[in-house]
């Protein structure tokens, strides 16, 4: 059994953060949004800082491989489905969203499963940013304008990019690894 540590203390709060945010954007209350905003960001931060926390401590688990992309995914995930329900973004956003999510996660295990590590990559790590800051901006604002609606397009536009980009450097990653344990004749 693995120590309980402060990265995995972090991850395991963002989870337990996803149902707060929930509820509280449907709650219609008049500071129900403003409290939204502040778990998500609070969430988000935690994000940003288990990972760093797990590098310079060196302190990297199994569960923390597993559990801080599942958890980041609950958040993002859960937020763009209760604003697709809120009317506050298009169903088809959130569904671009889910797809790469769902896919880049599949082949990432399907790497794992060979023993190939894929981490992420440059524009996986812009997807995430585009959209948590779009999530942060969606929960913030039921108003849709010229700056949002960008925002939201490019959100889904890098997003897609990343996918492309993530299955062919799995595909890559897992045929250089192939090709490594082979053994020469």
């Amino acid at each position: 059994m693995e120590q309980v540590n402060l990265p995995n203390v972090l991850t395991v709060i963002r989870i337990l953060l996803v149902p707060v945010l929930v509820v509280a954007l449907l709650q219609q209350t008049s500071h129900g949004d403003l409290f939204a905003a502040a778990v998500f960001g609070v969430a988000s931060f935690t994000d940003m800082l288990d990972g760093r926390l797990a590098r310079s401590r060196d302190s990297i688990t199994t569960f923390g491989k597993l559990m801080d992309p599942v958890a980041d995914k609950l958040l993002v995930l859960g937020a763009l489905l209760t604003l697709v329900s809120l009317g506050r973004v298009a169903a088809w956003v959130a569904m671009v969203i889910v797809a790469r999510e769902f896919t880049v996660t599949a082949l990432r295990a399907q790497a794992g499963a060979h023993g190939v590590v894929v981490s992420a990559q440059t524009w996986g790590k812009w997807k995430t940013a585009l959209q948590v800051l779009m999530v942060f901006v969606l929960i913030l604002t039921d108003t849709r304008n010229f700056w949002v609606d960008g925002l939201v397009y490019a959100t889904v536009a890098v997003t897609i990019i990343s996918g492309v980009d993530a299955v062919f450097g799995v595909r890559r990653t897992v045929e250089e690894a192939r090709r490594a344990a082979k053994p020469r004749a």
